[in-house]
Protein backbone atom coordinates (compact mmCIF):
# COMPACT_ATOMS: atom_id res chain seq x y z
CA UNK A 1 0.00 0.00 0.00
CA UNK A 2 1.19 3.62 -0.70
CA UNK A 3 1.56 6.08 2.01
CA UNK A 4 -2.49 7.11 1.12
CA UNK A 5 -3.41 4.01 1.00
CA UNK A 6 -2.45 3.42 4.35
CA UNK A 7 -4.07 6.11 5.69
CA UNK A 8 -7.07 4.90 4.58
CA UNK A 9 -6.92 2.19 5.34
CA UNK A 10 -6.29 3.17 9.25
CA UNK A 11 -8.90 5.79 9.06
CA UNK A 12 -11.42 3.25 7.55
CA UNK A 13 -10.97 0.39 10.41
CA UNK A 14 -12.80 1.32 13.47
CA UNK A 15 -13.71 4.42 12.49
CA UNK A 16 -11.48 7.54 14.21
CA UNK A 17 -12.94 9.57 16.94
CA UNK A 18 -12.59 13.18 15.26
CA UNK A 19 -14.31 12.18 12.47
CA UNK A 20 -17.39 10.47 13.84
CA UNK A 21 -17.83 11.05 17.60
CA UNK A 22 -19.07 8.84 20.40
CA UNK A 23 -19.75 5.45 18.28
CA UNK A 24 -15.68 5.16 17.75
CA UNK A 25 -15.13 5.49 21.66
CA UNK A 26 -13.93 2.71 22.87
CA UNK A 27 -14.71 2.26 26.83
CA UNK A 28 -11.61 -0.45 27.84
CA UNK A 29 -7.64 -1.23 27.53
CA UNK A 30 -8.26 -4.73 26.16
CA UNK A 31 -7.13 -3.38 22.47
CA UNK A 32 -3.85 -1.56 23.60
CA UNK A 33 -2.78 -4.42 25.82
CA UNK A 34 -3.25 -6.73 23.45
CA UNK A 35 -0.57 -4.56 20.86
CA UNK A 36 1.50 -3.76 23.35
CA UNK A 37 2.18 -7.11 23.71
CA UNK A 38 2.38 -8.09 20.35
CA UNK A 39 4.46 -5.03 19.42
CA UNK A 40 7.10 -6.37 22.60
CA UNK A 41 6.06 -3.83 24.97
CA UNK A 42 7.46 -1.23 23.33
CA UNK A 43 5.99 1.58 26.37
CA UNK A 44 8.48 -0.14 28.93
CA UNK A 45 11.14 0.95 26.92
CA UNK A 46 11.54 4.63 27.44
CA UNK A 47 10.96 7.24 29.82
CA UNK A 48 7.81 9.54 29.36
CA UNK A 49 5.50 12.50 30.92
CA UNK A 50 2.06 11.63 30.64
CA UNK A 51 -0.35 14.67 30.10
CA UNK A 52 -3.78 15.13 30.30
CA UNK A 53 -6.77 17.47 31.09
CA UNK A 54 -9.52 19.37 29.36
CA UNK A 55 -7.65 22.71 27.63
CA UNK A 56 -3.86 23.52 27.67
CA UNK A 57 -1.93 20.04 27.30
CA UNK A 58 -1.32 20.13 24.13
CA UNK A 59 0.41 23.42 24.43
CA UNK A 60 2.06 22.00 27.75
CA UNK A 61 3.13 19.24 25.98
CA UNK A 62 4.91 20.81 23.45
CA UNK A 63 6.20 23.12 26.29
CA UNK A 64 7.80 20.14 28.09
CA UNK A 65 9.51 18.92 24.67
CA UNK A 66 11.36 22.33 23.65
CA UNK A 67 12.57 22.52 26.78
CA UNK A 68 14.25 18.62 27.12
CA UNK A 69 15.39 19.42 23.69
CA UNK A 70 17.23 22.78 24.64
CA UNK A 71 18.63 20.44 27.68
CA UNK A 72 20.02 18.27 24.64
CA UNK A 73 17.81 14.94 25.00
CA UNK A 74 16.70 13.15 22.15
CA UNK A 75 12.35 13.76 23.02
CA UNK A 76 9.35 11.92 21.67
CA UNK A 77 6.34 13.97 21.18
CA UNK A 78 2.94 12.16 20.80
CA UNK A 79 0.32 14.40 20.21
CA UNK A 80 -3.73 14.21 18.98
CA UNK A 81 -5.88 15.37 16.74
CA UNK A 82 -3.54 16.52 14.07
CA UNK A 83 -3.78 19.48 11.80
CA UNK A 84 -2.93 18.75 8.62
CA UNK A 85 -0.90 15.52 8.31
CA UNK A 86 -1.06 12.59 10.21
CA UNK A 87 2.48 12.32 10.80
CA UNK A 88 2.34 15.53 13.18
CA UNK A 89 0.84 13.20 15.72
CA UNK A 90 4.50 11.79 16.20
CA UNK A 91 7.78 13.72 16.23
CA UNK A 92 11.26 13.06 17.40
CA UNK A 93 12.61 16.18 18.09
CA UNK A 94 10.22 17.91 16.22
CA UNK A 95 10.44 16.29 13.47
CA UNK A 96 7.50 14.38 11.83
CA UNK A 97 7.62 10.52 11.93
CA UNK A 98 8.62 10.17 8.02
CA UNK A 99 5.81 8.46 5.92
CA UNK A 100 7.65 5.04 4.85
CA UNK A 101 7.98 4.55 9.11
CA UNK A 102 3.67 4.81 8.75
CA UNK A 103 3.37 2.57 6.31
CA UNK A 104 5.65 -0.29 7.01
CA UNK A 105 4.54 -0.60 10.57
CA UNK A 106 1.20 -1.12 9.14
CA UNK A 107 1.64 -3.28 6.26
CA UNK A 108 4.31 -5.52 9.02
CA UNK A 109 1.14 -5.49 11.87
CA UNK A 110 -1.77 -5.15 9.85
CA UNK A 111 -2.88 -9.05 10.02
CA UNK A 112 -2.91 -8.55 13.97
CA UNK A 113 -4.67 -5.12 13.75
CA UNK A 114 -7.63 -6.32 11.61
CA UNK A 115 -8.20 -9.53 14.07
CA UNK A 116 -8.06 -7.56 17.13
CA UNK A 117 -10.27 -5.08 15.34
CA UNK A 118 -8.09 -2.16 16.52
CA UNK A 119 -9.53 1.22 16.27
CA UNK A 120 -7.34 4.02 14.73
CA UNK A 121 -6.78 6.02 17.97
CA UNK A 122 -5.29 2.35 19.23
CA UNK A 123 -3.15 1.69 16.46
CA UNK A 124 -1.79 5.35 16.20
CA UNK A 125 -0.99 5.16 20.03
CA UNK A 126 1.22 1.34 19.21
CA UNK A 127 3.06 3.07 16.39
CA UNK A 128 3.86 5.90 18.07
CA UNK A 129 5.31 3.82 21.25
CA UNK A 130 6.88 1.44 18.31
CA UNK A 131 8.57 4.33 17.08
CA UNK A 132 9.80 5.85 20.46
CA UNK A 133 11.28 2.44 21.65
CA UNK A 134 13.12 1.98 17.97
CA UNK A 135 14.77 5.88 18.09
CA UNK A 136 15.39 5.10 21.79
CA UNK A 137 14.54 8.10 22.90
CA UNK A 138 15.64 9.66 25.94
CA UNK A 139 11.72 11.01 27.12
CA UNK A 140 9.16 10.84 25.79
CA UNK A 141 6.02 13.24 26.24
CA UNK A 142 2.74 11.53 25.69
CA UNK A 143 -0.50 13.25 25.47
CA UNK A 144 -3.79 11.87 26.69
CA UNK A 145 -6.27 11.55 23.76
CA UNK A 146 -9.97 11.60 25.55
CA UNK A 147 -10.20 11.57 29.57
CA UNK A 148 -7.51 9.49 30.87
CA UNK A 149 -8.17 6.32 33.12
CA UNK A 150 -9.61 4.66 29.94
CA UNK A 151 -7.16 6.14 27.29
CA UNK A 152 -5.08 3.91 25.33
CA UNK A 153 -2.14 6.24 25.99
CA UNK A 154 -2.58 4.96 29.87
CA UNK A 155 -0.68 2.01 29.71
CA UNK A 156 2.30 3.93 30.31
CA UNK A 157 3.87 4.44 33.55
CA UNK A 158 5.58 7.70 33.45
CA UNK A 159 8.25 9.95 35.74
CA UNK A 160 5.55 12.27 35.94
CA UNK A 161 2.10 12.63 35.33
CA UNK A 162 0.35 15.94 34.41
CA UNK A 163 -3.48 16.91 34.09
CA UNK A 164 -4.05 20.86 33.62
CA UNK A 165 -7.47 22.00 34.52
CA UNK A 166 -10.81 20.26 33.98
CA UNK A 167 -13.32 21.58 32.16
CA UNK A 168 -17.09 20.38 30.84
CA UNK A 169 -15.84 18.93 27.84
CA UNK A 170 -17.07 15.31 26.05
CA UNK A 171 -19.45 14.76 29.04
CA UNK A 172 -21.38 11.71 27.09
CA UNK A 173 -18.21 9.91 27.53
CA UNK A 174 -16.53 11.34 31.21
CA UNK A 175 -19.32 12.48 33.38
CA UNK A 176 -21.55 15.19 33.10
CA UNK A 177 -20.04 17.29 36.18
CA UNK A 178 -16.34 18.41 36.61
CA UNK A 179 -16.04 16.02 39.67
CA UNK A 180 -17.04 12.97 37.27
CA UNK A 181 -14.78 14.86 34.51
CA UNK A 182 -11.90 14.91 36.97
CA UNK A 183 -12.07 11.34 38.15
CA UNK A 184 -11.43 10.04 34.66
CA UNK A 185 -8.73 12.34 34.03
CA UNK A 186 -7.56 11.60 37.31
CA UNK A 187 -6.58 7.97 36.05
CA UNK A 188 -3.18 8.93 34.87
CA UNK A 189 -2.19 9.19 38.26
CA UNK A 190 0.30 6.09 39.27
CA UNK A 191 1.59 4.86 42.20
CA UNK A 192 4.57 6.66 43.55
CA UNK A 193 5.02 8.97 40.40
CA UNK A 194 4.26 12.47 41.31
CA UNK A 195 1.13 14.40 39.98
CA UNK A 196 1.31 18.09 38.95
CA UNK A 197 -2.10 19.85 38.87
CA UNK A 198 -2.02 23.11 36.34
CA UNK A 199 -4.94 25.03 37.80
CA UNK A 200 -6.46 24.12 41.95
CA UNK A 201 -10.00 24.50 41.16
CA UNK A 202 -12.29 24.42 44.35
CA UNK A 203 -14.92 21.95 42.57
CA UNK A 204 -12.15 19.22 42.03
CA UNK A 205 -9.53 19.28 44.08
CA UNK A 206 -10.85 16.80 46.76
CA UNK A 207 -11.15 14.48 44.06
CA UNK A 208 -6.88 14.58 43.10
CA UNK A 209 -5.81 14.35 46.14
CA UNK A 210 -7.77 11.30 46.92
CA UNK A 211 -6.59 10.07 44.51
CA UNK A 212 -2.96 10.79 45.14
CA UNK A 213 -3.39 9.71 48.39
CA UNK A 214 -4.48 6.15 47.33
CA UNK A 215 -1.25 6.06 45.47
CA UNK A 216 1.05 7.49 47.29
CA UNK A 217 1.95 10.11 45.01
CA UNK A 218 2.89 13.49 45.74
CA UNK A 219 0.63 15.93 44.15
CA UNK A 220 1.57 19.59 43.10
CA UNK A 221 -0.42 22.70 42.30
CA UNK A 222 1.07 24.56 39.42
CA UNK A 223 -0.91 27.18 39.92
CA UNK A 224 0.24 28.29 43.08
CA UNK A 225 3.57 29.39 41.62
CA UNK A 226 3.50 33.56 41.19
CA UNK A 227 6.51 33.41 39.07
CA UNK A 228 5.53 34.63 35.16
CA UNK A 229 7.61 32.77 32.72
CA UNK A 230 7.77 34.33 29.18
CA UNK A 231 6.79 31.61 25.91
CA UNK A 232 6.76 32.49 22.27
CA UNK A 233 3.28 30.61 22.23
CA UNK A 234 0.76 34.01 21.89
CA UNK A 235 -1.70 34.64 24.21
CA UNK A 236 -2.31 35.57 27.94
CA UNK A 237 -3.68 32.10 28.80
CA UNK A 238 -0.22 30.38 27.82
CA UNK A 239 0.83 31.85 31.27
CA UNK A 240 -0.70 28.56 33.03
CA UNK A 241 0.44 26.23 30.74
CA UNK A 242 4.11 27.45 31.14
CA UNK A 243 3.59 27.35 35.27
CA UNK A 244 2.35 23.64 34.86
CA UNK A 245 5.41 22.56 31.98
CA UNK A 246 7.90 24.02 34.80
CA UNK A 247 6.13 22.46 37.70
CA UNK A 248 6.73 19.39 35.66
CA UNK A 249 9.96 19.66 35.09
CA UNK A 250 11.34 20.25 38.57
CA UNK A 251 10.13 17.33 39.70
CA UNK A 252 11.49 15.10 36.49
CA UNK A 253 14.29 13.00 38.24
CA UNK A 254 17.31 11.51 36.76
CA UNK A 255 17.30 14.53 33.98
CA UNK A 256 20.03 17.82 33.84
CA UNK A 257 17.87 20.82 32.63
CA UNK A 258 18.83 24.16 33.76
CA UNK A 259 16.62 27.47 34.22
CA UNK A 260 18.82 28.09 30.92
CA UNK A 261 17.15 25.30 29.35
CA UNK A 262 13.72 26.24 30.65
CA UNK A 263 13.78 29.93 29.55
CA UNK A 264 15.22 28.85 26.23
CA UNK A 265 12.59 25.78 25.62
CA UNK A 266 9.76 28.20 26.22
CA UNK A 267 10.83 30.97 24.11
CA UNK A 268 11.44 28.29 20.90
CA UNK A 269 8.19 26.20 21.35
CA UNK A 270 7.57 27.08 17.79
CA UNK A 271 10.46 26.49 16.05
CA UNK A 272 11.69 23.25 18.72
CA UNK A 273 8.42 21.56 17.92
CA UNK A 274 6.66 22.99 14.99
CA UNK A 275 3.23 23.68 17.34
CA UNK A 276 0.63 25.24 14.78
CA UNK A 277 -2.96 26.77 15.48
CA UNK A 278 -2.62 28.29 19.24
CA UNK A 279 -3.73 31.82 18.59
CA UNK A 280 -1.29 31.70 15.67
CA UNK A 281 -1.60 35.06 13.71
CA UNK A 282 -1.56 33.92 10.22
CA UNK A 283 -0.83 38.09 8.37
CA UNK A 284 -1.26 41.50 9.56
CA UNK A 285 -3.50 43.90 7.70
CA UNK A 286 -6.07 42.61 8.14
CA UNK A 287 -4.81 41.26 10.91
CA UNK A 288 -5.75 37.13 11.31
CA UNK A 289 -6.13 35.30 13.76
CA UNK A 290 -6.19 31.14 14.36
CA UNK A 291 -6.84 29.40 17.50
CA UNK A 292 -8.18 25.43 18.12
CA UNK A 293 -9.87 26.27 21.09
CA UNK A 294 -13.36 24.15 21.04
CA UNK A 295 -14.70 24.00 24.41
CA UNK A 296 -16.80 26.05 27.21
CA UNK A 297 -13.10 26.98 29.39
CA UNK A 298 -11.09 27.29 25.91
CA UNK A 299 -13.08 29.71 24.57
CA UNK A 300 -13.98 31.42 27.37
CA UNK A 301 -9.91 32.32 27.53
CA UNK A 302 -9.41 32.63 24.13
CA UNK A 303 -12.32 35.28 23.32
CA UNK A 304 -11.17 37.45 26.66
CA UNK A 305 -7.74 37.55 24.52
CA UNK A 306 -9.68 38.51 21.74
CA UNK A 307 -10.78 41.73 23.12
CA UNK A 308 -7.52 43.04 23.86
CA UNK A 309 -7.21 43.07 20.57
CA UNK A 310 -7.59 46.55 18.51
CA UNK A 311 -9.64 46.52 15.55
CA UNK A 312 -12.05 48.67 13.29
CA UNK A 313 -14.45 45.72 12.95
CA UNK A 314 -14.30 42.18 14.32
CA UNK A 315 -14.89 39.05 11.59
CA UNK A 316 -15.06 35.73 12.99
CA UNK A 317 -15.34 32.79 10.75
CA UNK A 318 -16.90 30.17 12.88
CA UNK A 319 -17.42 26.62 12.25
CA UNK A 320 -18.03 23.39 15.11
CA UNK A 321 -19.08 19.86 15.35
CA UNK A 322 -22.23 18.23 15.48
CA UNK A 323 -22.13 17.20 19.39
CA UNK A 324 -21.12 20.65 20.53
CA UNK A 325 -23.25 22.01 23.24
CA UNK A 326 -23.84 25.39 21.53
CA UNK A 327 -26.06 26.99 24.52
CA UNK A 328 -22.55 26.94 26.20
CA UNK A 329 -19.87 28.54 23.43
CA UNK A 330 -21.90 30.37 21.70
CA UNK A 331 -23.04 33.01 24.88
CA UNK A 332 -19.35 33.55 24.47
CA UNK A 333 -19.41 35.47 21.40
CA UNK A 334 -19.39 38.74 20.98
CA UNK A 335 -22.25 40.43 19.22
CA UNK A 336 -20.60 43.25 17.54
CA UNK A 337 -19.00 41.20 15.01
CA UNK A 338 -19.65 40.23 11.60
CA UNK A 339 -20.14 36.09 11.62
CA UNK A 340 -19.22 33.88 8.62
CA UNK A 341 -20.75 30.19 9.25
CA UNK A 342 -18.97 27.04 7.66
CA UNK A 343 -19.18 23.48 8.24
CA UNK A 344 -15.63 21.80 8.53
CA UNK A 345 -15.60 18.80 6.36
CA UNK A 346 -15.80 16.15 8.32
CA UNK A 347 -19.02 13.65 8.74
CA UNK A 348 -18.95 14.96 12.44
CA UNK A 349 -19.42 18.71 11.23
CA UNK A 350 -22.54 20.81 11.77
CA UNK A 351 -24.09 22.00 9.09
CA UNK A 352 -23.57 25.73 8.63
CA UNK A 353 -26.79 26.87 8.06
CA UNK A 354 -27.73 24.55 11.69
CA UNK A 355 -25.18 26.70 13.52
CA UNK A 356 -26.66 29.96 12.12
CA UNK A 357 -30.17 29.55 12.93
CA UNK A 358 -28.79 27.97 16.34
CA UNK A 359 -26.86 32.43 16.80
CA UNK A 360 -30.54 33.73 15.97
CA UNK A 361 -31.48 33.82 19.72
CA UNK A 362 -27.72 34.98 20.69
CA UNK A 363 -27.91 37.74 18.19
CA UNK A 364 -25.08 36.82 16.58
CA UNK A 365 -25.24 37.62 12.55
CA UNK A 366 -23.63 37.00 9.44
CA UNK A 367 -23.44 34.93 6.55
CA UNK A 368 -23.53 31.31 5.72
CA UNK A 369 -20.73 29.55 3.39
CA UNK A 370 -20.69 25.98 1.82
CA UNK A 371 -16.92 25.71 2.97
CA UNK A 372 -14.13 26.56 5.45
CA UNK A 373 -12.19 28.33 2.87
CA UNK A 374 -15.36 30.20 1.04
CA UNK A 375 -16.37 31.50 4.45
CA UNK A 376 -12.02 32.68 5.12
CA UNK A 377 -11.77 34.38 1.92
CA UNK A 378 -15.02 35.94 2.04
CA UNK A 379 -13.92 37.37 5.50
CA UNK A 380 -10.75 38.12 4.45
CA UNK A 381 -11.73 39.79 0.85
CA UNK A 382 -14.88 42.12 3.24
CA UNK A 383 -12.28 42.94 6.42
CA UNK A 384 -10.29 46.60 6.08
CA UNK A 385 -7.08 46.79 7.40
CA UNK A 386 -7.43 47.40 10.27
CA UNK A 387 -9.80 45.13 10.86
CA UNK A 388 -9.36 41.61 12.59
CA UNK A 389 -10.40 37.81 11.37
CA UNK A 390 -10.73 35.61 13.99
CA UNK A 391 -10.98 31.78 12.73
CA UNK A 392 -12.43 29.39 15.43
CA UNK A 393 -14.93 27.04 17.00
CA UNK A 394 -13.21 23.87 15.87
CA UNK A 395 -9.81 22.16 15.41
CA UNK A 396 -11.15 21.33 12.29
CA UNK A 397 -11.52 24.70 11.31
CA UNK A 398 -8.46 25.74 11.65
CA UNK A 399 -6.94 22.59 10.35
CA UNK A 400 -8.76 23.70 6.62
CA UNK A 401 -7.19 26.97 6.28
CA UNK A 402 -3.88 26.29 7.69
Amino acid sequence: MTYQETLNWMFSQLPMYQNIGKTAFKKDLTNILAFAEELGNPEKKFKSIHVGGTNGKGSTSHMLASILQEAGYKVGLYTSPHLKSFTERIRLNGVEIPKEKVTSFIHKHKEFLEKQKLSFFEMTVGLAFDYFADENVDIAIIEVGLGGRLDSTNIITPEVSVITNIGLDHTQFLGETLPEIAFEKAGIIKNNIPVIIGEKQAEVVAVFKKKAEEHHSEIFFASDDQYPYKTDLLGDYQQKNTKTAVAAIQQLKGFQVSKEDIVNGLFNVVKNTNLKGRWQILQEYPKVIADTAHNKEGLEIVLQQLKKEKYNQLHIVLGVVSDKKLEEVLPLFPKSATYYFCKPDIPRGMLEKILQEATYKYHLTGDSFDSVNQAFETAKRRAGKEDVVYVGGSTFVVAEIL
